[in-house]
């Protein structure tokens, strides 16, 4: 086939609310760690893998603070500078992403 031909009468018009998507999160969740500053993300779907991240960045220096009343699904990220950095198992097995962390990290702390 070509080609699709869509016909109709009618011009489609609206708005759409694209949500935020878990894999664009993590990665700027783990970015976090690179500033001194206060990093806000908006529209943050509440997943597990979400919640596994923050455990983690918790772990490392890096509180996390959710905002569950806000409609627009604020995280907000601050890391602090830290002597230790240690990554337990427990919380690096529960996801691929944890391999995120690692580039920030080296770029922190050498």
């Amino acid at each position: 086939m070509d080609r699709f031909v869509i016909q109709g009468g009618r011009r489609l018009r609206g708005k759409l609310r694209v949500h935020g998507a878990k894999n664009a999160a993590l990665p700027l969740m783990a970015a976090a760690l690179l500033t001194d500053e206060p990093v806000v993300l908006r529209d943050v779907p509440n997943l597990v893998d979400i919640r596994n991240m923050g455990r983690l960045l918790e772990a490392l220096g890096c509180p996390t603070q959710r905002d569950a009343a806000a409609p627009d699904r604020a995280l907000t990220l601050h890391a602090v500078q830290r002597e230790l950095f240690e990554a337990h198992y427990d919380i690096v097995r529960t996801m691929r992403a944890s391999i995120c962390v690692l580039g920030p990290l080296l770029a922190r702390r050498g």
